[in-house]
């Protein structure tokens, strides 16, 4: 099989999407565990130089497709039998450990999260667990206990955080889309530097369970894809709650919205200006100018554009005490805390200190905010911002930073996804084209609550004129790269 050279360059020869992989094998033009063999083959090609799983499930996947294979055969269909996914390694996935970034041997789980026992319920065939950074605090994906994951645009550049695993996976093309969680954009940004469709959806649209809030609520899984018909189709297969979950949002079909015209009137505000951060960040040219391109194809297919920030005002007061305490319960569960590192004990530390009286004040701010930034949604329809500031760090950049330093850099080159996950609102991460000789960069959807149909239409509307999707990596960084 032969890989596409450069950006911009049409791969029909690659690994085909979710969609067109499901409809594959329910017409039986392919076996599962044909593309289950192909998708191990791909995978451990890969490993060395790219590294973006922590456990690849070879034994268990490949029964898994022949038992997918004999529902097909017997004339059962599931929306994704015998497609292979892979997911996020904060998931629990039954008989295999959940180290969430860190050092040590974890022992394996019993049972299957929420989320992937639903996505099995949809037929899929879980290949492996992705790498992520320390209890996915930061947006690169490296450490001691795995390496690095290295973005297939660009070897030496980052994919992104946390779930900078699950995006090397997709954007590479070992899988046709993977689930992520986003704490502070961490399925957005990844997406943004892979070039990746990125969903972060409603709070509660696709379980957490076991846990029934994730980093005090801040925290919710998406998906990843290269189409918005893929990440909308696996945003179908994964949502839906457990009996327990807090956060039950109104259903709603994803894919259906993938295939609607969202019309050609809607009001978009376009919101350049970083939200409130007590450190500086300043959007680099570069990306404004791609942001700005997707604000005039925009108003070119008949949207109203123009500038506008929500209301933010100092919402970042209300992040910090959620996500210090969020980090602080997982340490307290963490079987290694001596492995841990230093930064996230200080953070962790910190989050012990802000668990009474400041967590409960930035839960009820919650309410404040979606009246003030709900209101704004009276004026546009949909709010299109930067997902960062900049394009994708190199490799190492912020690995040996210290604790403020690390916030610093973190703060410079991402300050604006984070302030959805205050909300609990859905975002979805579309590409915006390339910078500094090939490095991606990506742009969000923003709406407020339960607006994930209008986003994902919108999306799908976009990419129907750009065809990002289109575009592949280049593949210097399987030779190139130095194992890790």
């Amino acid at each position: 099989m032969t890989h596409d050279r450069s950006a911009g360059g049409a791969a029909p020869d690659r690994f085909a999407g979710l969609v067109e992989t499901a409809r594959a094998l329910a017409d039986g033009a392919v076996t599962a565990r044909a593309l289950v063999e192909r998708t191990l083959a791909r995978i451990e090609a890969d490993q060395g130089s790219l590294n973006a799983f922590r456990i690849v499930r070879a034994e268990a996947a490949l029964a898994e497709a022949d038992a997918a294979d004999k529902e097909l055969a017997a004339g059962v269909r599931r929306p994704l039998l015998g497609v292979p996914v892979a997911v996020k390694d904060d998931m629990d996935v039954a008989g295999e450990p959940t180290a969430f970034g860190c050092q040590g041997e974890f022992p394996p789980v019993a049972e299957d999260g929420e989320a992937v026992r639903r996505l099995r319920a949809a037929g899929a065939v879980v290949v492996g667990k992705t790498n992520t950074c320390e209890l996915g605090q930061w947006p690169f994906t490296e450490g001691p206990a795995f390496g690095a994951t290295r973005n297939p645009w660009s070897a030496d550049h980052t994919p992104g955080g946390s779930s900078g695993g699950s995006a090397a996976a997709v954007a590479a093309g070992l899988v046709p889309a993977a689930l992520g969680s986003d704490g502070a954009g961490s399925v957005r940004i990844p997406a943004s530097w892979t070039h990746l469709i990125g969903i972060k959806p409603q709070r509660g649209r696709i379980s957490t369970w076991p846990r029934g809030e994730s980093f005090q609520g801040i925290t919710v899984n998406g998906t990843l894809a290269r189409t918005v018909a893929d990440a909308a189709l696996l945003l179908d297969a994964a949502s839906g709650n457990h009996a327990l979950d807090p956060h039950r949002p109104p259903s709603m079909d994803a894919s259906e919205a993938a295939r609607r015209d969202p019309g050609r009137r809607l009001r978009i505000a376009l919101a350049l200006k970083p939200p409130f951060t007590a450190l500086p960040a300043r959007l680099q040219p570069a990306v404004r100018a791609k942001v700005v391109q997707l604000a005039e194809q925009l108003a070119a297919l008949g949207h109203t554009v123009e500038e506008a920030d929500p209301p933010y005002g100092q919402i970042g007061l209300t992040f910090i005490p959620r996500a210090t305490v969020g980090l602080a319960e997982h340490v307290g569960e963490a079987p290694f805390p001596a492995l841990l590192d230093r930064r996230t004990r200080d953070a962790a530390r910190l989050g012990r200190l802000l668990g009474g009286a400041p967590l409960r004040a930035a839960r009820r701010a919650e309410a404040v905010l979606h009246r003030r930034i709900g209101a704004f949604f009276t004026s546009y329809d949909v709010v299109l911002a930067p997902t960062t500031a900049a394009p994708p760090p190199r490799v190492g950049s912020m690995l040996g930073l210290g604790g403020f330093a690390t916030d610093r850099a973190m703060i410079a080159a991402c300050p604006y996804a984070w302030p959805w996950n205050v909300l609990g609102w859905p975002g979805v991460n579309v590409p915006a084209g390339f910078v500094d000789g090939g490095l991606p960069v990506g742009a969000q959807l923003l709406g407020p609550a339960n607006s994930e149909p209008l986003l994902i239409s919108l999306a799908a509307q976009l990419e129907a004129e750009l065809r990002w999707h289109e575009a592949w990596p280049p593949r210097r960084f399987a030779v190139d790269s130095p194992a890790v």
